[in-house]
């Protein structure tokens, strides 16, 4: 797993990655003469889900997971107006506060950049196969979506 980039392409930069994530550069990276709008999100583990305390987390991904994350974010962006997009998930072992997976979007306006960039967002998370195992301060721990 690692992190790959194209520069001169709408898609400027996949990955999947154990390294922390740095959401500057992912910024950076898809920045535009272009584009009046750059949307980024950055997910950022929490201190709880579901009412409960989260006290580890760690996030796994099959070894398809970038090629999927790529595939995923074409077709998102298949015959949208994009000028520059980027979308990288940190896999391993996480703290609460730390940076879990950066989406960027550059459009010529923003209302474009935000809709891609939820769309985006929403994609990534039902279907590149990278999945979360909490364990709660209560002993109790979970899987978020892996397999059934």
């Amino acid at each position: 797993m690692g992190v790959s980039e194209r520069s001169g392409h709408p898609v400027r930069l996949i990955g999947v990655s154990q390294a922390p994530l740095d959401v500057t550069a992912v910024y950076g990276v898809v920045q535009a003469a272009a584009a009046g709008g750059v949307a980024l999100f950055a997910g950022v583990v929490r201190d709880h889900d579901g009412g409960r305390q989260v006290s580890a987390l760690s996030y796994s991904a099959h070894p398809t997971a970038e090629s999927v994350l790529r595939r995923v974010v074409e077709e998102v962006l298949d015959g949208e107006p994009v000028e520059a997009a980027a979308a990288v998930h940190r896999v391993g072992d996480l703290v609460v506060g730390d940076v879990a997976v950066v989406v960027a979007v550059a459009c010529g306006h923003r209302g474009q950049a935000f809709a891609l960039c939820e769309r985006l967002v929403d994609e990534i998370k039902s279907t590149v196969p990278i999945w979360k195992h909490q364990v709660f301060a209560d002993g109790s721990q979970e899987w978020v979506g892996a397999p059934q």
